[in-house]
């Protein structure tokens, strides 16, 4: 059974900082891209940033220089440090676990999401 458990939201004031963290298990975490999406009141939910298995980072414009990814393949853990947090990044922030695959030359794909953690960013 496969588990992704995040944790680390709440309430914060504009310019302050938050670190959720998410805990897998029931995968082979070290195989699995790591990811973080987020999904604001009204919106879709976006890409935020994600982590390779070999630690690549990769983040959507408007978090860079804010946000940090990061991810302990010994705990089956990733990570995201947000600073100078701004009121556009309220949202409910998911952990993704993505691990793809060809079957015949087609492209696979197992996927997995955590329940979400509220992220709010008022004065």
């Amino acid at each position: 059974q496969v588990q992704l458990v995040e944790s680390g939201g709440g309430l914060v004031q504009p310019g302050g900082s938050l670190r959720l963290s998410c805990a897998a298990s029931g995968i082979t975490f070290n195989i699995y891209h790591m990811a973080w999406y987020r999904q604001a009141p009204g919106k879709q939910r976006e890409f935020v940033a994600a982590a390779t298995p070999g630690g690549i980072t990769n983040y959507t414009n408007s978090v860079k220089g804010r946000f940090a990814i990061s991810r302990d393949n010994a705990k089956n853990s990733v990570y995201l440090q947000m600073n100078n947090l701004k009121p556009e990044d309220t949202g409910v922030y998911y952990c993704n676990a993505e691990f793809s695959y060809l079957v015949m030359g087609l492209r696979r794909a197992s996927t997995y999401w955590g329940q979400g953690t509220q992220v709010t960013v008022s004065s």
